[in-house]
Parts: C-alpha cells; structure tokens; sequence
C-alpha cells in the first residue's frame, strides 16, 4: 500500500495530525519524507471522494514545520556541534561532512534568509532549525523567518498541485489517473532536479574547502629550499 492509499484509508482529522507530525519531526532534524507527505495529502485531496480539504493539509504542514523548527532550534543552541555529529553518525546516508559544512556555509552566508528560503531545499529544510540553534542566530528573527517559510512552503506547494491538478482534470476528465500521474510526475521531477542541484552544490563546495586547504599547506614562497 502506498502513502496515498494510506492516507486515504484514515478519517481526515488523522490525515492533518500526522501531516504535521511528519513535518515536525523532519524539521527537527530527522530525514522523514515530509514534502512526499504533503503531496501525497495534497493530492488525496483532489479526488472528488475524498473529504481531506487541501488548504487544511497546508496548514496543518505549515504548523508542523514552525513547531518542528523551533524545537530543532532549541537543541541546537543547546547542543551545537554535538548534534551536527550525531546526525551524521545516525543518518550517513542523509548527511556526509560535506552536507553538513555546506549547510552551515549557507547559513553563515544568509543567516535567518537561509531559514527562509531552506524550507523549499530539503538538505536545508531538515537542519534549518538545528543549524539556527548552533549557530545563535537571534530566535525572534528565527521565528519569522522560520514561519514566513514555513507558510509559503505549506500552502505554495498545496496551491501548486491543486492548480495543476484542476487544469489536468478539465483537459483529462476521461483519464482521472492520468491526470494524478501528471500532477505527480511534474512534482518529483522538479524536486529530483532541485536536489541534484543542491548534491551538484556540495560537491562544488568540497572541491573548494579542498582547493583551500591545499593552497594553505603549501609552504610560503621564501620558505621553500630552493631559496636558501
């Protein structure tokens, strides 16, 4: 059975509770399926059985993602470092070294505009709240950054699939899975190709720490034998 099917055997009030559940938990740092979660809800929500109100699933995640931050916030300015290390011990498929430096480069660089505009990336979206709280970043600008992302997050991604849903079923009425199809085929190819972005960007990054390192380790120009 998949999420959808899942979702769709549960009364809707359990579909928005564990949305959020979902949601919270990923932005505290563990690497759930939270935007899988919320397309799959957004797409339930589409079909003409369903009681599952969309903007209902919008809110819901966007509550899961605010809550779900601020406690990844808390312990990470309580425990820094340590949890960045527990996280790639824990989850090494999820998070290399190289993931976690790149993170927090981009955070350093763009502070509380990284927590917003993190919510969509999904390196970013699960270490925005423990990368805020290890790097201090003040917690009220934290908080909006944090909910101003967290609602366009939520409710852009929901507006994007019922927009693109309604248009596949008027112009597929006679093919409704099709429809469904399209809509889900557009959204993992736009998140497959944001996240080899991203896997292209930490690589880049690497090279660079690297490039730095080694130019570092060089010795100086009046130092070398030769100038003796």
């Amino acid at each position: 059975m998949d999420f959808t099917a899942f979702l769709a055997a549960i009364p809707p009030l359990l579909v928005y509770v564990l949305i959020a559940l979902v949601i919270g938990v990923e932005s505290i740092g563990v690497p759930l399926p939270g935007e899988t979660a919320l397309i799959a809800a957004a797409l339930l929500s589409l079909h003409q059985d369903s009681a599952v109100n969309p903007w209902l699933v919008a809110a819901s995640a966007a509550l899961g993602a605010v809550i779900g931050d601020s406690i990844g916030y808390t312990v990470g300015r309580r425990y820094g470092s340590r949890l960045l290390l527990w996280l790639t011990r824990r989850f090494p498929r999820h998070f290399s070294v190289g993931h976690i430096r790149y993170a927090e480069h981009v955070f350093s660089r763009w502070g509380t505009w990284a927590v917003f505009f993190g919510r969509f990336v999904a390196l970013l979206r699960i270490l925005a709240g423990p990368l805020a709280g290890t790097l201090k970043i003040d917690y009220r600008r934290f908080l909006i950054a944090n909910a101003s992302g967290g609602l366009a997050w939520a409710f852009g991604t929901v507006w994007f699939i019922v927009t693109i849903g309604e248009a596949a079923h008027l112009y597929l009425k006679e093919f409704a899975w099709i429809g469904f199809g399209v809509v889900l085929l557009v959204a993992l190819v736009a998140a497959s190709v944001l996240n080899r972005r991203i896997q292209a960007n930490v690589k880049a990054f690497e090279a660079r720490e690297r490039a730095e390192q080694s130019g570092a380790d060089l010795p100086a120009r009046g130092d070398s034998p030769e100038s003796a």
